[in-house]
């Protein structure tokens, strides 16, 4: 792999010391397929699974803080993490209550095995902006390999109704579709883009495979690898984003799998005194100096290298800003 090469680190451009530019919405636990790229089949055996949904009220919380500390600097609220979004039992009323007061966009990102026309509706009229919906194949079968409990005869058609719906209703909503790279499916990505360019996806996006935060040993390890003549660079996320867990924690890193990165319960404090905090700070500078003592599970990640600052190359966050500019908000 090349050098990495010299660029800013730190707030600037989106990334705000006073809030964060993005807030992960972890709804929920429990997933209904056992993808092979994710650790989700091993976590749901582990201590970490608790068999949580994140509670209401604190969503209307953290929507209320969005809309009064984060206006203006927090850039989408975005509904994804370690469960499918779709399966908590209040998600409506969620999405409809950020709909109306969080002020800013809302990112769902699901499989779509759940997203029938009804499910679709209620979402787009509460106001949902951007689905992004993570499919990883063109043909049924190397779907089934991969998504594994999963039915691309029945998602596909859910999200090519999903367009219909957006164009039909004239809903001020994008389609996202996603496909992470790996070993099964390469020889695809070309097909699946441009059969989804053609349906009327809005982006097509090509994800690359990462380690989801060190849970997955061989593809950890085939990263590290391929890293060991590059210098580290500090992980984007410290400076862009936070997560709420299904439990109600807060977390520093989205693709923590066994609770590591969690450090406060929301309940205790606000998004902009967690974001401004001693541990942040703390987070911050370890990365900038590339001394992890304290923070282990950052030390032993090496995702660090799929993360783009601003300047560095294309980001989730330059495809939302062209999705939903803000002033169409």
């Amino acid at each position: 792999m090349n050098e990495i090469k010299e660029i800013k680190y730190g707030f600037q451009k989106h990334l705000s010391g006073e809030f964060p530019s993005q807030i992960i919405i972890d709804s929920t636990q429990f997933c209904n397929l056992a993808c092979i790229h994710c650790p989700h089949p091993t976590f749901k055996k582990s201590s970490a699974y608790s068999g949580s949904h994140l509670d209401i009220g604190l969503h209307k919380k953290l929507i209320d803080e969005v809309a009064t500390d984060g206006l203006g600097i927090c850039q989408y609220v975005r509904y994804t993490a370690n469960g499918e979004t779709l399966i908590h039992p209040k998600l409506d009323e969620m999405i409809e209550y950020a709909g109306k007061y969080s002020k800013t966009r809302i990112n769902i990102t699901t499989n779509g095995l759940l997203l029938t026309e009804k499910k679709a509706k209620k979402l787009l009229d509460a106001g949902v902006n951007v689905f992004d919906i993570s499919l990883d194949a063109f043909n049924d079968k190397t779907y089934s390999k991969i998504r594994i409990n999963g039915d691309l005869s029945k998602v596909r058609p859910n999200v090519l109704n999903l367009i219909k719906l957006i164009r039909e209703g004239g809903y001020d909503a994008k389609l996202v579709v996603s496909f992470v790279e790996q070993p099964l499916n390469t020889n695809e990505s070309k097909q699946f883009e441009d059969f989804w360019n053609k349906s009327g996806a809005d982006f097509v996006v090509i994800r690359r495979l990462h380690s989801a935060g060190g849970a997955k040993d061989g593809i950890k390890a085939k990263i590290k690898d391929g890293l060991k003549s590059i210098k580290r660079k500090p992980c984007l996320y410290p400076w862009e984003r936070l997560t709420i867990t299904p439990e109600g924690d807060l977390s520093y890193c989205p693709t923590d799998w066994m609770n590591k990165s969690h450090f406060v319960h929301f309940s205790k404090t606000t998004i902009k005194e967690a974001w401004q905090g001693e541990i942040m700070t703390s987070l911050r500078e370890a990365h900038l100096t590339n001394n992890y003592k304290g923070f282990g599970f950052c030390d032993q990640c090496p995702d660090w290298v799929h993360t783009r600052w601003p300047d560095e190359g294309r980001g989730y966050s330059d495809m939302m800003q062209e999705l939903v500019p803000s002033d169409l908000l």
